[in-house]
């Protein structure tokens, strides 16, 4: 998953009608706009101190863009500091950002300054491990090539003492997935948080596990694909587990709001009196901006979820309430 990601990732531009598949940031620019004042009303009540932005997976740059756009009439004017190895991305996201500071890994974030983070369908692609129940105990599920035909195949069986206590005797059949990668991440980021100042903000679809289910797949051309076919040509993606990422910033020592819906976060955050802002200055185009409105949070609202991880020294984020 994680080798396919990379080809996928790094050879185009997977966003937009003539791509893959379309993110909330691409749909609206509330979503970015308010993303962006949630940063600076934190940042605000934090003491205005000198701190940096920070996106996960930018995509095109659309997100930060809007965000910063919003955040600066607040007077939150940060650095920018994005984590991105696509070469076609960073591409797209240099025209948005000319003066950003690109990063492949989050190792080389500023260390001497608070971060305001996001991570907008960032989570989702980064790569799982699935284990299946079987008649006689637990097996991790592994890849085969059989030719060129790839197959989900039954690996060694694993002990049962790494098996959450409540899924331990689920049916035969049952999937649990885990992702060490996102854990891995979520960890660091959240040790920096915790030291430096700052929060990271989740949104991405998922569910507030661990639970069981298969939720690995494939998108392409905005259908869903089998995702055991064409390695690199296609998107890979797994629902996001909120309840891990959680329980892995609280063991660092950073205080942790949600999961909630996306529909009530973007509630809270006041998109309904943005949405009619918008529509009142351009009424040729309220009926979309309606549309994209209800899109954000109600078909969106409920399957995306959002999380917020911060540092204890810092206010709670608003949107949570």
């Amino acid at each position: 998953m994680a080798a396919a990601n990379q080809q996928y990732y790094a050879t185009r531009d997977p966003l937009g009608s003539g791509g893959d598949f379309t993110t909330a940031p691409e749909i609206s620019q509330m979503f970015g706009e308010l993303i962006g004042l949630w940063g600076a009303d934190l940042w605000d009540r934090a003491g205005r101190p000198h701190a940096a932005w920070v996106e996960l997976g930018p995509g095109r740059g659309t997100l930060s863009t809007d965000a910063l756009r919003a955040a600066g009439k607040a007077g939150f004017v940060p650095p920018v500091h994005l984590v991105e190895t696509s070469p076609v991305l960073r591409a797209a996201q240099a025209e948005r950002l000319p003066h950003a500071t690109w990063h492949d890994a989050i190792d080389t974030l500023p260390a001497d300054r608070p971060l305001i983070a996001v991570a907008n369908e960032f989570f989702d692609a980064l790569p799982i491990r699935q284990l299946v129940k079987g008649t006689g105990g637990w097996f991790e599920r592994l890849v085969a090539c059989q030719d060129t035909l790839f197959l989900p195949i039954a690996g060694k069986q694993v002990p049962d003492g790494v098996i959450p206590e409540a899924l331990r005797d689920a049916a035969a059949g049952s999937v649990i997935e885990t992702s060490p990668a996102s854990v891995a991440i979520l960890r660091s980021l959240a040790q920096r948080i915790v030291a430096q100042g700052g929060a990271l903000l989740v949104v991405d679809y998922g569910y507030d596990g661990p639970a069981v289910g298969d939720t690995l797949q494939a998108v392409r051309g905005h259908a869903y694909a089998n995702p055991y076919e064409a390695p690199g040509e296609q998107d890979l993606t797994a629902h996001v587990d909120f309840g891990t990422l959680a329980a892995a910033a609280i063991v660092e020592g950073a205080q942790v709001a949600g999961p909630i819906g996306q529909g009530a976060f973007l509630g809270a955050l006041g998109i309904a009196a943005r949405a009619a802002a918008l529509a009142k200055a351009a009424p040729d185009r309220a009926e979309r901006i309606t549309a994209d409105h209800q899109r954000l949070t109600q078909a969106m609202g409920t399957l995306f979820q959002v999380l917020a991880v911060s540092s204890p020294d810092w206010p709670l984020p608003a949107g949570f309430a």
